[in-house]
């Protein structure tokens, strides 16, 4: 369903919710305008609380974007069940998945396997910290190229290519073309993202979905703002 949304929908624009931060709260009267809702963190939070709430909102599609298995709940509409493709610790590369595998197998959600890529954003994010992983040079298009590719030859349905939370600067456009014109799954692209301009400006460079966290959180009345200007780009497209 939700490859579908993404197929069918792009340009999608995700609001990204942080079950730990009761900012979402705030963002409740324009929930019934969005796409789709990621809802996750680097830490625990009461996933099945936030969860709730934005059921009384908007009928878009939930994903959870799992920070740790102690965000699971099934009251979502799928998982994300990522890689962090440039780590090189087996306990974030694969422990976190042996320990969620059989309750998200068993829960029935829809998981959908995604390639995780952290580029380097001008800012130490919440994601390095948590896992110790080092972020790929936002100048060096190629190694980015090379992760994204590898991300589909394993089987991956989808690429998110991150700047991580509080990021000073986005993912270089001319780094999300590369990626785009090199892959045929659908490209996921956030962190750092802050105003209409840099959003419309990932779109055009080939990015199927942006995710903004940050930014909503702190100024939840722009969001009206984002979605209208990415409407009127997909009216563009669709021409």
């Amino acid at each position: 369903m939700i490859l579908h949304t993404i197929h069918t929908t792009a340009p999608v624009l995700v609001v990204l919710v942080d079950p730990d931060k009761d900012y979402y709260r705030a963002l409740s009267p324009y929930l019934p305008l969005v796409d789709m809702v990621f809802v996750g963190g680097s830490t625990g939070g009461n996933v099945d609380v936030c969860v709730a709430h934005l059921r009384q909102y908007t009928t878009a599609p939930i994903v959870l974007f799992p920070g740790n298995i102690q965000q699971f709940t099934a009251s979502v509409d799928a998982v994300l069940f990522l890689t962090l493709l440039n780590s090189r610790r087996p306990e974030v590369l694969i422990d976190p998945h042996l320990e969620s595998a059989m309750a998200i197998y068993q829960s029935g959600v829809e998981v959908i396997p995604m390639g995780y890529v952290l580029v380097d954003g001008e800012h130490r994010s919440s994601v390095e910290i948590v896992s110790n992983c080092t972020p790929l040079s936002r100048n060096d298009e190629d190694q980015i190229v090379r992760y994204s590719v590898t991300a589909q030859l394993l089987g991956k349905q989808l690429l998110y290519l991150e700047a991580g939370s509080g990021a000073q600067t986005p993912i270089p456009m001319d780094a999300i073309r590369a990626v785009k014109q090199n892959i045929n799954i659908p490209l996921i692209v956030g962190g750092g993202i802050r105003t209409v301009e840099q959003m419309l400006m990932a779109f055009s460079a080939g990015a199927d979905v942006v995710v903004i966290g940050n930014h909503f959180e702190q100024h939840p009345e722009d969001l009206p703002i984002f979605i209208k200007q990415k409407h009127d780009i997909c009216r563009l497209i669709r021409k």
